[in-house]
């Protein structure tokens, strides 16, 4: 496809299939060039480098974080929408969670999404750094729970391409990870009750547990600031001791 031809949404659509496809390992102008049956020179007028093509395909993605209306739906829905919308954009996109550990993100769908979170957390009450620390707590958890299975993708894919047989290679090292967990009381119990004896697998739910679970403390702290005097002073005791 010649250069004049090509326009930048091709480009990045294209981007995001081949990185969805082969990871952040798998995209480069050749590569591309050819999924688009053009030349990879002629990418170039549209696009700097790989790293302003990974912001280009990350920022497009963010379009699939649905923004709840905060005028029909309370704080805590608004949240749960938005957390579980963003946890299936990145697992759908698992890459995506290794470009955030390589390069800086950025856009104006991304700017967005963090626009929205904000007015989430201070639609509850959060104010100033403190909306910042709600909408970071919520973020940095979806996050970490999508890692394990960014990483699996990963694994899967570098084993593959490298000639072995993937799930041979993972169930070897479960097995080995296993014996060492049966020299501990607690994995050793957990191990028992799993009949895969895959101790590392989380439990069915776990992000929904999880999230509530913050969610629940968010509001907890809220709670806490509307309690008379002495109940509030307990409630921020409380607090201390968890922290």
């Amino acid at each position: 496809m010649p250069r004049d031809t090509l326009t930048r949404e091709q480009i990045v659509r294209a981007a995001i299939e081949l990185l969805d496809a082969e990871g952040l390992e798998g995209l480069n102008m050749r590569s591309l060039g050819k999924r688009l049956d053009s030349a990879a020179t002629a990418v170039y007028w549209h696009v700097k480098n790989k790293d302003n093509l990974v912001i280009l395909a990350s920022n497009e993605v963010w379009n699939e974080v649905g923004l709840p209306d905060l005028d029909t739906v309370d704080w805590r829905t608004a949240a749960t929408v938005m957390a579980g919308d963003l946890y299936r954009m990145v697992t759908t996109h698992p890459w995506l969670v290794m470009a955030f550990a390589s390069q800086p993100l950025y856009g104006e769908n991304k700017a967005r999404h963090d626009d929205h979170s904000l007015a989430v957390f201070e639609k509850a009450g959060f104010v100033g750094a403190e909306a910042d620390q709600a909408a970071a707590a919520v973020f940095t958890f979806v996050l970490g729970h999508a890692i394990g299975l960014s990483a699996t993708v990963s694994v899967n894919r570098r084993l593959t391409n490298a000639g072995r047989n993937a799930q041979e290679t993972i169930r070897e090292a479960m097995t080995q990870a296993t014996e060492i967990a049966m020299r501990f009381p607690h994995l050793r119990e957990r191990v028992d009750s799993f009949a895969a004896g895959d101790y590392g697998a989380a439990p069915e739910h776990s992000f929904e547990f999880g999230l509530q679970a913050i969610l629940d403390g968010l509001e907890h702290r809220l709670g806490a600031r509307s309690l008379p005097l002495p109940d509030r002073a307990g409630a921020e005791d409380l607090d201390s001791v968890h922290r």
